[in-house]
């Protein structure tokens, strides 16, 4: 067991060296292995295995800077692997006040045909942020 405890560190260290040149596709990626300068990542789809590909040279060269004789990169689709949960989309809260004010505005502005679709586009805002 203690023979495979740097072969393991090594990995971690080559995961963490891929994460911090491509920060944004870190988390889609693994090492799968890493043999006479052939990098192996597995990734869980082929939409982000295309995303992957036109960052490259960009992988290799950091990894390069960073001391990996990285000479190629192969790239391993495995659709097993569970894709990251997608963020949930942030709901626009206003204040009371806000709110009050977009009430205010709409009773406020002048009743002409250039700014009825303003007017109701507002009252709309309001009445929807109110609650009803």
């Amino acid at each position: 067991m203690a023979s495979l405890m740097p072969a393991a560190m090594r990995m971690a260290d080559l995961q963490r060296d891929v994460g911090l040149a491509l920060p944004a596709i870190a988390n889609n990626c693994d090492v799968l292995s890493f043999q006479e300068g052939v990098l192996t990542l597995a990734v869980p789809s082929s939409a982000v295995a295309a995303r992957l590909k036109q960052q490259l040279p960009k992988l290799q060269a950091t990894l390069l800077a960073r001391g990996w004789q990285v000479n190629s990169t192969r790239l391993k689709v495995q659709v097993t692997r569970a894709m990251p949960q997608r963020p949930e989309p942030r709901v626009l809260e206003l204040p009371s006040t806000a709110v009050e004010a977009f009430e205010e505005l709409g009773e406020s502005l002048p009743d002409t045909p250039q700014n009825a679709a303003l007017v109701a586009a507002v009252k709309r805002l309001a009445a929807k942020r109110r609650g009803g």
